[in-house]
């Protein structure tokens, strides 16, 4: 009678502990879940049937080989995304200017280069609208694409541009090139993830950059690429955000 008392007071302790365990892990997911649908992500790709890419260049110390890489851009019949930051603007205008006039997009990168999520909302604001006023100047035209430093972002970053008129501009193909990693390693990266939809990463004063430029441009042509500039690329009005950073259609 005892022995079948303490299994019965055991199951039923048994029983309870799972009860609790059950009951945690699906408060954790409701957590988890309303974590996720709170959390806001930038462009990293654009959802599309068509072979349409969009290449970019951050711009942020050094402009030897700007003039050379839009060069390279004509040979290939391209338009591409410069993103520049303010001390670069102040430092290189006539090659901002040039950016301009040979009829490639320019981009907001911020000021001061910082790590934007260490910023208040505030701070944030006054990084935008010190470059875009800057880019105005030059090109006549508000900025509407932003690509925080580092890819460095959180919430209040994407929803501080958005109240400024920016759209977060992020990558889902990085060609690495600020590693100095050579230009085989950097053709192949590149050309072996680039997918319909994608923006890729490049920086004007990568050491290789006039060597890989035209190999990737050739590459991505022979497969049936069209390469535009990224503002070209987003989708600008109903659309939502997969988990990915993918930018999707709305569905009517």
């Amino acid at each position: 009678m005892i022995i079948t008392l303490r299994r019965s007071t055991i199951f039923k302790g048994l029983i309870i502990i799972l009860i609790i365990i059950v009951a945690i892990v699906f408060f954790q997911e409701d957590v988890l879940t309303a974590s996720n649908a709170r959390r806001r992500l930038p462009i990293y790709s654009v959802q599309t049937d068509e072979k349409k890419i969009a290449i970019s260049f951050d711009a942020a110390w050094g402009a030897d080989s700007t003039s050379e890489i839009m060069d390279i851009l004509d040979q290939y019949h391209v338009k591409t995304t410069f993103f520049l930051v303010g001390f670069w603007l102040d430092k290189y205008p006539d090659k901002a200017k040039e950016i301009h006039e040979r009829g490639h997009e320019i981009g907001n990168h911020s000021t001061t280069h910082p790590h934007m999520t260490q910023l208040s909302k505030a701070q944030i604001a006054a990084e935008l609208n010190k470059t875009g006023n800057k880019i105005r100047a030059i090109t006549d035209k508000q900025p509407d694409l932003f690509r925080p430093p580092f890819g460095d972002y959180n919430n209040c970053l994407i929803e501080t541009a958005e109240e400024n008129g920016y759209y977060t501009i992020q990558w889902d193909v990085d060609s690495l090139d600020w590693k100095q990693i050579g230009s085989i390693q950097i053709v192949d990266r590149v050309v072996r993830n680039v997918k319909n939809g994608s923006i890729v990463l490049f920086h004007n004063n990568s050491e290789y950059v006039l060597d890989y430029l035209p190999q990737i441009l050739n590459k991505l042509k022979s497969e049936g690429f069209e390469i535009i500039p990224v503002g070209e690329l987003i989708i600008r009005d109903d659309f939502y955000m997969d988990h990915t950073g993918r930018q999707c259609r709305s569905n009517k």
